[in-house]
Parts: structure tokens; sequence; C-alpha cells
């Protein structure tokens, strides 16, 4: 580019150019409809989900559970996730960048000042350069200088007002991905909570089950000693025992697994919540919604709304480029003086005023070839928008899916449990009774355990679904407080811990 400052001749074309800043190089954006984006107007499990007399407040769905502990621990998840802060702390380096950018609208204006003075005597008078006055006749002399300089560059083709619109769509982004970024988290607490729940119910089903089948045992090796089984029945007998025991172990890693993950969600160390959620305590489960409108979905996904910001700061970016091919209009001034008394230095100052323009003439195509690689990044932008709507109504479609599912295999469950448990006792007494073999018994006992994990289970996967409805549907962000600012945009680093040989 050819940068080439020349002086303005005629106000004429001064105000000529001045009057084109109106306009905007670029497209101006408009987000994508409804129709380009292809939103149906229903949901395909709208019929299998009834209206709840009592609505889902999806801001803070998690009250919907009426738990206490859950309640506590996504509030602390809120105020201490490490991700949830990273996010605030992006939000406010894009805003602090919009600023900035915002900044260079503005006039950029700088300052000197100096004060000089020399002592002994001197009877040659000098005369100072930059005013041509007479100084240091002799004895002590102080001389003054002050001055300043303004520059400021007219946006004649929005070239920096498309760069305002950019950083203020990325500064957007950067907030609706802080907000997803917490219906998320709140989200994980929550499916980790109803994990540890079940991970203590199926700790008690296992353990009075293994209670029961050493309550087995003994009586088998009773009638073993009797002489009225063999020792079959007791090797039987064991084996179940021992399958019953070793499933304990397993079951205790789940639960030190999910709560060590909320603890780290919460921004704790492993073991930090363990107090707090050792008690055991049923799955919580909270009611369901009515299928919504998938456009009012899309509208409340923070992921989606980051997806059309980034969209529209890329679009931005083109205006940005294309104003790179016209002529930019730079005004510069400057003042300057210096005197032996400071009430003389504005007095005996001399200040200019340049008024350059500058444009490209030969630049071998590369402002072109940008414009070009700016419209393909925009519409990558745009695929990706179109990919998060879509990624949207598929969780809405599957989460709907899911809880119904959930809830139909719980309602069938529970009666296979129910008959499980009985099938037990009635063989319990058929046994004593000599009526059937050991075997059945040990079958309805096996029954019984596998019935009984799978109806708690059953109960968890409903309350995980519908926390992934609540997600999905775009709730949990929407009173979420943002973090403070973090150590070092306090001024201070955070504590370093100190090596051993310190």
């Amino acid at each position: 580019m050819d940068h080439r400052p020349a002086n303005i001749g005629r106000p004429g074309m001064l105000l000529g150019l001045l009057l084109l800043s109106a306009c905007n190089a670029g497209p101006d954006y408009r987000p994508p409809s409804v129709s380009d984006l292809r939103i149906p107007d229903q949901f395909q499990s709208a019929s299998t989900i009834a209206a709840e007399q009592d609505m889902v407040d999806l801001a803070r769905w998690w009250e919907s559970f009426e738990d206490p502990v859950l309640t506590q621990l996504v509030d602390r998840a809120f105020a201490g996730n490490l991700d949830v802060s990273a996010a605030a702390a992006r939000l406010r380096q894009a805003r602090a960048t919009l600023r900035g950018t915002q900044g260079q609208q503005l006039p950029q204006v700088g300052t000197s000042a100096s004060v000089s003075r020399s002592i002994g005597a001197d009877s040659r008078a000098r005369i100072d350069p930059t005013t041509g006055q007479t100084i240091g006749s002799g004895g002590d002399t102080t001389v003054y200088r002050g001055g300043f300089d303004v520059s400021w560059e007219a946006d004649l083709f929005g070239g920096l007002r498309r760069q305002v619109e950019a950083a203020r769509a990325s500064a957007e982004a950067s907030e609706a991905t802080l907000r997803f970024t917490q219906a998320s988290i709140a989200s994980e607490v929550g499916l980790n909570y109803v994990e540890a729940r079940l991970a203590q119910i199926r700790l008690r089903i296992a353990r009075e089950n293994l209670a029961a089948q050493d309550d087995t045992l003994e009586i088998v090796g009773w009638r073993q000693k009797a002489g009225l089984v063999s020792g079959l029945d007791v090797e039987q007998a064991r084996q179940l025992r021992a399958q019953t025991a070793a499933s304990i172990p397993t079951i205790e890693n789940d639960y030190a697994t999910a709560v060590n993950r909320i603890a780290v969600l919460l921004g704790d160390a492993p073991g930090a919540v363990n107090a707090l959620i050792d008690p055991p305590a049923s799955i919580p489960l909270a009611p369901g919604v009515d299928a919504p409108i998938p456009a009012q979905v899309i509208e409340r996904r923070p992921d989606v709304a980051s997806a059309e910001r980034a969209l529209a700061a890329e679009s931005a970016r083109i205006g940005v480029q294309t104003a790179q091919l016209y002529p930019a209009l730079r005004l510069s001034g400057s003042f300057a003086g210096s005197a032996t008394s400071i009430g003389d230095v504005i007095s005996s100052g001399l200040g200019s005023l340049v008024a350059g323009i500058t444009a490209p003439i030969f630049e071998g195509g590369q402002i072109r070839a940008a414009i070009l690689g700016q419209r393909a990044a925009t519409d990558a932008a745009y695929y990706a928008y179109r990919k998060a709507v879509l990624t949207a109504l598929e969780e809405v479609e599957n989460a709907l899916k899911g809880r119904e599912v959930a809830e139909r295999r719980e309602a069938d469950l529970a009666v296979s449990y129910e008959a499980a448990n009985n099938s037990n006792r009635y063989a319990q007494l058929q046994y004593r009774s000599g009526l059937i073999d050991f075997q059945a018994l040990l079958d309805s006992q096996r029954a019984r355990l596998s019935s009984q994990d799978a109806a708690a289970a059953a109960r968890a996967a409903r309350a995980s679904a519908t926390i992934q409805l609540y997600k999905a549907l775009g709730g949990g962000w929407q009173m979420a407080p943002i973090p403070a600012p973090g150590p070092y945009e306090g001024g201070s680093r955070p504590a370093q811990p100190q090596r051993e040989s310190e």
C-alpha cells in the first residue's frame, strides 16, 4: 500500500470526504430467519408429554427437586467452578477489547514537557532553535519546553465502525458462552448427584441381600449337617454370597467417583463435600414440562446465541476488510513551545495542522484475497450456527423421548421388583418345607437382587432424563451470577508455593 499523505488544499474536497463517513463498507448483518434455519413448528415427541399442573421454573430447575443438598451444591458450583470463572474472565477480556476498539474512533492526544537548567557564567547568548528566542545571556538559565500532538482518522467508509460492531458481537458471544457453561455445570452437578444417591441405594440393596444370603448360607449349613442336603447346596449358596459381596467395592468406587467429581465441579479438592452427601438419601425427582415450541427453545439456548453472535462478528469483519480498498483520511496537529518563563511557553509556541489521505494503489490482490477469506470465514460461522440450532433441536427431541421412556421403564421395573420380591418370599417358605430344591431358591434370590437394583437404576435414569431435559430446553443460567474478577485482574498474583529449599 502506498501511504502518501497529501495536503488538502480545497475545503470542499475535505467536506465531501467527511460526508462519506456515513457509509459502512461490507454487508449489513441480519440474523437468519426461522425459515432459513428450517426450524419445525413442533417437536416429534410433543404428543408423548402431558402438561403438568405446576410448571417448572427452568431458570432454577434444581429447586423443583426439593432437595436442599442439591440446591446448595448447584449454588456453590456457580460461585466456585473454575470453568465458569474462566468463561467469566474471557467475557471481561472481550469487553475490554470492545472498549479499546471504541477508543480507536476518538482523537489520539499526547503531550510532553521538560525543564532544563544550565549553571555557570556564559557571556555568549544562545538562540533557541524552536522559538528563535535569545536565551542564556549569562549566569544560570532555566528553559521550559512543552507541547502536544493530536491525530484522528476519519472513518470514511466505516472500517472502524465495523471493528466496533465485530468486537461488540464477540463480547456478546463470550457472554452467551459463559451462560452455556453455567447451564452445563448445573446439569453436570445434578447428574453426578443422582449418580451418588444411586450408588448409596445400590450399596444398601447389596448389603441387605448379602445379609439375607448369609442367613441362607447358615440354614443350608445346618441342613447339610442334618443330612438333609448335599454339599452342592452349600457351595451354590457360597457362590451367590461371594458374587454379591464382590459387587460392593465396585459400587463404593462409583460413589466415590461421583462425589469427587462434584467437589471438583465446585472448585474444591476431592473429599470437600463428602460430609454433606454421605448421609444416605433417596433419589430426588422433579416434574416434567410440557413440550415447548422449537423456536422458543432456540431463543432460550445460550449456546445457540453464542453461535449467532459469532456469525454477526464474522459478518462485520467483512466490512473491516472491505474498507481497506478505499482511501483513508487522517488529520494530525502539533504544538511546541519553549521559553525561560512558564507563562511564555504557550505564547511563544508554534503549531501545525496537516490532513493526509492514503489509498491503496497496488497490493497484488492481497486486500481482495483477505475479503474473500473473510467471506469464507463468515460462511463457516453460518454453518456452525445452523449446526448449533440442529443440535439443540436434537437434544430436546432426545430428552423428551428419554424422559418418556424412563417413566415407562420405571413403572414396569417397579412391578418386576414387586413380583420378584413376592416370589423370593414364597421360595423361602417352600424350600424350608421341602417343596422346591435349593436351585429354585437361589434363582429367586438372584431375580430379587437384579430387579431391586434395576428399579433403583430406573428411578435414577428418570431423574437424569429430567435434568437433561431441563438443560436441553435452555434452563439453568438465567439467574446465575457472574463471578468476580480473579487475582490477576485485581492487581495481585496468587500465592505461589515455596520450595522446600526456601
